[in-house]
C-alpha cells in the first residue's frame, strides 16, 4: 500500500501557525508580485473565490468579505514543507516527496494502515501546526485520489481504498 500525504491549504495553514487570528476566516496568499490567488483557506473557496484568479479583478470583493490577503512567503513555506518531509522521513524508510507539499510513503511494512495515518497526521500537527490529509492505496494515482476524497468528504481527513470493488465504484465517479 501507498498513501500520499497532502499539507492542507499548505501556504494559508503555514500562514495561521504564525498568525492564530486568522483561523476559521477566507485567507489568500498571492503570487510573486500580488498578481494571481494561488492559495486560499477553506473559508475563501466557500466565498467562490478560485485558483489562479488575477487579484486585481477580485480585490473589491475581497475587502468586501474581509478577505485576509497575504503575499507569498516561499522561505517561509521551504521551511515548514522540510519540517513535514523531515518527520516523514524519520518516521519511514521509504519516501517520495511529490511536491513542495506532497509525499508519497510506502506503507507496505505497516499492519494497519489507518492507526499509522491517524497517528502520523496527529504527529505532524502537532510538531508543525500544518494539517495534512492521507490517502491510502494500492498505487500512486489511487492514493491520490483517495487523498481527494479524504479532504472533501470525511471528517478525519484519511481515506483507504483497500479493495478492487471500492475503487471501481469510486473511479465511475470520480472526474477525470
Amino acid at each position: 500500500m501507498i498513501a500520499l500525504v497532502d499539507c492542507n491549504n499548505f501556504y494559508v495553514s503555514c500562514e495561521r501557525v504564525f498568525c492564530p487570528k486568522i483561523n476559521n476566516k477566507p485567507v489568500v496568499i498571492l503570487s510573486n508580485n500580488d498578481g494571481c490567488i494561488i492559495s486560499r483557506s477553506n473559508e475563501a473557496k466557500k466565498l467562490g473565490l478560485k485558483m489562479g484568479e488575477p487579484f486585481f479583478k477580485k480585490r473589491d470583493f475581497i475587502k468586501e468579505n474581509k478577505v485576509h490577503v497575504f503575499s507569498t512567503n516561499l522561505t517561509l513555506y521551504n521551511d515548514f514543507s522540510n519540517r513535514v518531509m523531515s518527520i516523514l522521513l524519520d518516521l519511514n524508510s521509504k519516501v517520495e516527496i511529490y511536491s513542495i507539499d506532497e509525499a508519497f510513503i510506502d506503507f507496505s511494512k505497516k499492519s494497519d494502515h489507518l492507526k499509522y495515518a491517524y497517528k502520523l497526521k496527529h504527529k505532524i500537527k502537532k510538531w508543525t501546526g500544518i494539517p495534512v490529509s492521507i490517502g491510502i492505496a494500492n498505487n500512486k494515482t489511487l492514493a491520490k485520489m483517495a487523498n481527494v476524497i479524504a479532504k472533501r468528504n470525511t471528517f478525519e481527513g484519511i481515506f483507504k481504498i483497500d479493495n478492487i470493488d471500492n475503487h471501481n465504484m469510486l473511479l465511475k465517479d470520480f472526474p477525470v
